[in-house]
């Protein structure tokens, strides 16, 4: 998997509000700030239908299988660093 080059662009609470989709998809989670940090991933096709199928089963949004899974990857991490 690669990772984008661009730069991640911040957004305040409106931005959020009008970019969240009406199908479904939770409104991203806003930090004290009141900012939230959009990314662009590159991932293979095949582990794209495979979440898409997952979503569309289980009806949970793409995007809160994807932050899952950067909480369980930091995680893990995480405890690796520690004594």
């Amino acid at each position: 998997m690669h990772e984008s080059t661009m730069t991640p662009r911040l957004m305040d609470v409106a931005d959020v509000q009008r970019n969240t989709s009406t199908h479904s998809e939770p409104a991203p989670i806003v930090d004290k700030n009141g900012e939230v940090v959009s990314t662009h991933v590159l991932v293979e096709q095949e582990k794209v239908d495979k979440l898409r199928e997952l979503s569309r089963r289980t009806r949970i949004a793409q995007s809160e299988y994807l932050r899952e899974a950067v909480d369980d990857l930091l995680g893990k991490y995480k405890k690796e660093e520690e004594p």
